[in-house]
């Protein structure tokens, strides 16, 4: 069974190279617009292998949605990946305090991407 990924980015663009990218190599995959839309999908109990999230969103800002995510007892063990224009030590900080496990900086290739994700979860 493929393994599934929520991707939470205010960029449809965004949300559409990387769901493009991990579709090809085998996921299934989730989008939601911002934080809340992504907190208001995982309340299904729908099993959540991974989550990509951006850091600057209207309505949830990504490390606040991270911080709440894992609160939720089914996701606290489910990593998160952090894709985002931002690059300061102290943003990195906040999300690796929320409970993010890696970073990726925008703009990036999708390779960059897939290999961020195979090392968190398998295909």
């Amino acid at each position: 069974m493929a393994k599934t990924i929520l991707i939470v980015d205010d960029s449809a663009s965004v949300r559409q190279v990387v769901s493009i990218a991990l579709k090809g190599a085998g996921y299934e995959v989730i989008t939601a617009n911002d934080g809340k839309d992504a907190l208001s999908k995982m309340s299904g109990g729908q099993r959540l292998h991974l989550i990509i999230s951006d850091v600057n969103m209207p309505n949830m800002d990504g490390i606040t949605f991270v911080a709440e995510a894992k609160k939720l007892p089914a996701y606290k063990f489910t990593p998160i990946i952090m894709l985002t224009t931002e690059s300061q030590d102290d943003k990195k900080k906040q999300a690796q305090a929320a409970g993010a496990k890696a970073w990726v900086t925008k703009p990036f290739q999708p390779e960059q991407m897939l290999s961020a994700v195979s090392k968190l979860v398998a295909p």
